[in-house]
């Protein structure tokens, strides 16, 4: 993966059009964030220091939490699944699509869905997945996979939209109104032909085992009340205390992903549709995924990581996002945050490499609405990528992690001595040809003094 990773970086980087995308939205998304902050900016630091208590306090009393939101669930007529895995939830998800007799899924935008590859599961077990999402919609059209966990589109221009509803929808529109115009003409009637409906969850209130959706497009409440069926996702730490929890947490959200006091629909699912009602799925699931959060739980820094509340702030204020784009990180949760999240979750040995691609600056601490302590979780992941233990021998050497720890431990020796520093000195300069050839065969010197000229010891 890691090796994926460094290429995906430098594909990114000698692609200016890709840059070019990248930086026009996302400075656009920082600015709205600016703006949607200043009526408040003097309490800002405040309602970032209460929305931090409320995640932690959810945090701390999680087993006590989900109990209860599952009681009431229960109560209110929503069937409620545990998954330990990607895997087990996949099958879940599965089983209740088939014991429906449901083929055609219309699904609206969630992150823990592409965290365990919903879509691919589906589609290689016989069913039809459709993203409702305009972004996800163009995403699934080009055959790709979400940039952005706000705005999956975010490495797209309008020209390469158009040409992509050409090709794949026959339209042929130029102006982003056209476009937006012909994605719901071509999904509404998907809206009603579908069998189930698949969503995400924002929040979920154990006190009332209310299920909250933040949308703008309205897709999301077409997924959630037209087809007969409604599945709902979540990963376990999205669970909050009280309703009077949400608000706070809801406008720092709003403000932080899309620069909105408020988005256009806030969806509150807490049943069924009911005899006098005439709408709404006739049966409810909700699946909740562990993946490693219980284990991230134990560790009160690593548990930080969980407060995300998915606004998507610290990737559009990161220089390392915004230089190689969401792709490059070949993950499910890129940028900052899935710098921390993905390596916990996936397993370091895959992800683990992710911990390094950041330069500290700290921008995405600055930003995030929970307080996240982004870098302190970086240094410890790094401080984990880095240890030999539990690798084999071939591992240590295929890694470069002995080649290091033998190259410090060289140093360390030849440093701590005045005597063999000095001695290591007269070798170098009685012996000048030994550092090129040592610059040509290490890989970190090669890349240094590409641009450097290599410094003669002292």
């Amino acid at each position: 993966m890691e090796k994926t990773f460094t290429k995906n970086v430098k594909q990114a980087l000698n692609n200016p059009v890709l840059r070019a995308n990248y930086r026009k939205a996302l400075d656009a998304l920082a600015e709205k964030r600016k703006t949607a902050f200043a009526d408040i900016s003097l309490e800002l630091p405040a309602r970032r220091e209460a929305a931090y208590a409320l995640r932690l306090n959810s945090l701390h009393k999680l087993p006590e939490l989900l109990s209860q939101l599952e009681q009431k669930l229960n109560e209110n007529g929503i069937h409620v699944h545990w998954a330990q895995t990607p895997q087990e939830a996949n099958q879940i998800a599965e089983s209740i699509l088939r014991q429906n007799n449901a083929k055609k899924i219309i699904k609206g935008k969630s992150m823990i869905t592409e965290e365990i590859r919903l879509n691919d599961y589906l589609e290689e077990h016989g069913f039809n997945v459709i993203e409702s999402d305009l972004g996800e919609f163009i995403v699934q059209l080009a055959g790709e996979k979400p940039a952005h966990i706000v705005a999956p589109i975010i490495y797209k221009n309008k020209e390469q939209v158009a040409k992509l509803f050409a090709e794949k929808l026959n339209f042929h529109g130029s102006s982003a109104e056209e476009l937006t115009h012909a994605a719901r003409q071509f999904l509404r009637k998907e809206f009603y032909s579908a069998d189930a409906g698949l969503s995400g969850v924002n929040f979920a209130v154990a006190q009332t085992g209310t299920l909250c959706l933040v949308e703008n497009e309205g897709n999301g409440r077409f997924c959630t009340t037209i087809p007969p069926l409604h599945i709902a996702f979540m990963s376990l730490e999205k669970v909050v205390e009280k309703f009077s929890d949400v608000p706070l947490l809801y406008s720092m959200l709003c403000r932080s992903a899309s620069g909105q006091k408020i988005t256009v629909y806030f969806n509150m699912i807490s049943k069924p549709r009911q005899k006098d009602e005439k709408d709404g799925p006739q049966h409810v699931h909700l699946i909740i995924l562990d993946n490693n959060r219980s284990t991230i739980l134990s560790d009160p820094l690593l548990r930080k990581t969980l407060l995300c509340i998915r606004c998507g702030a610290c990737m559009n204020n990161c220089p390392v996002y915004t230089n190689i784009g969401g792709h490059a990180y070949d993950a499910a949760i890129p940028g900052p945050i899935g710098k921390i999240l993905m390596p916990q979750i996936a397993g370091m040995e895959k992800y683990g490499h992710l911990a390094t691609a950041s330069s500290l600056c700290a921008a995405c601490v600055e930003v995030c609405p929970v307080k996240i302590p982004i870098t302190d979780i970086l240094l410890k992941l790094r401080a984990q990528a880095t240890s030999l233990k539990n690798l084999s021998f071939k591992q240590r050497l295929y890694s470069g992690k002995l080649a290091e720890k033998i190259a410090f431990m060289l140093w360390a020796y030849i440093f701590s001595s005045p005597l063999r520093y000095k001695l290591f000195l007269k070798m170098l300069h009685a012996f000048p040809a030994l550092i090129p050839l040592k610059v040509r065969f290490t890989p970190m010197l090669r890349q240094w003094t590409k641009t450097r000229d290599f410094p003669m010891p002292r």
